[in-house]
């Protein structure tokens, strides 16, 4: 990493951010990044001032989804400068990804190392003035959960939302998250079923490749609000692996029609605190 010299110091740590939002889930490959990477962007493009926050350690994606591979993360005198990630200064990004040698180098650290760096990011980043920062977890209900959960709690995060994929095995497993945020005391925004059909590039229709529903009647059974269904859109994925803004560039889309009522949704979630 290097420093800047002279670099202004900007609030650190967490002082300047305004709502903190965790993405979790039970398991993994439910497309967790993916949220995440999406709920920035169209944050952003509602006109908020939106960070993330990747501390997914061994699979540390979204610097490749937002085409920030390579970036050198600065210091000022506040701590670490998240990269940013769009011209105009509106999305900033600090991961793990940005301090390895190697693209492809393993995180093969125990427990306490992992922790001690998640508690690093929570207190060392100068995001500055943020609206929203988007929290990208690891799978499960680990230590690392713990660790973030405790960092992030003096700041009252505005909540979690929980991801699944339709099938029954996802939605168990998911069931078990939603456990975890009642035994930590994390208010839970709501439940998103991520891959729920298959939209077809020609015609645009959505076909049910798996199973449909289960999000919403996990919600129903938990008592948890379900922000929307998000299907498996060929248009996303291209865009994700090419590091581009799906959000401006489709917006015809039953997946950026689905991606941005869930962050509508997310932006009304602080006014329903009051």
């Amino acid at each position: 990493m290097e420093a800047v010299a002279g670099e202004s110091a900007e609030p650190g740590n967490l002082s300047g951010v305004r709502h903190i939002v965790l993405i979790l889930s039970g398991k993994g490959g439910v497309g967790k990044s993916t949220i995440s990477t999406e709920l920035a962007l169209a944050l952003r493009h509602a006109g908020k001032k939106v960070g993330i926050l990747d501390v997914d350690l061994c699979g540390p994606s979204i610097p490749c989804m937002l085409r920030a591979q390579g970036r050198a993360v600065h210091q000022c005198d506040s701590g670490w400068v998240p990269v940013f990630v769009d011209q105009e200064q509106k999305v900033s990004l600090m991961s793990v990804g940005f301090l390895l040698e190697k693209p492809d180098e393993a995180v093969v650290w125990r427990g306490p190392k992992k922790n001690a760096l998640i508690k690093q990011f929570v207190s060392d980043v100068a995001w500055g003035q943020l609206d929203y920062l988007v929290v990208d977890t690891p799978p499960g209900t680990s230590d690392e959960h713990m660790a973030a959960v405790e960092a992030l709690r003096p700041y009252s995060p505005l909540g979690a939302i929980v991801v699944t994929t339709p099938q029954a095995v996802s939605v168990g497993d998911v069931r078990r998250e939603l456990t975890f945020c009642r035994k930590t005391g994390l208010r839970v925004i709501g439940i998103v079923e991520n891959m729920s059909g298959f939209v077809c590039p020609h015609c645009t229709e959505c076909t049910n490749v798996f199973s449909r529903g289960g999000g919403e009647e996990l919600a129903r059974h938990a008592g948890v609000p379900f922000l929307g269904s998000v299907p498996l859109d060929p248009k996303l994925t291209r865009s994700l692996e090419e590091g581009r803004d799906f959000i401006q560039e489709f917006p015809h889309s039953p997946a950026f029609q689905a991606l941005s009522a869930i962050a509508q949704k997310v932006l009304e979630a602080p006014a329903q605190l009051s």
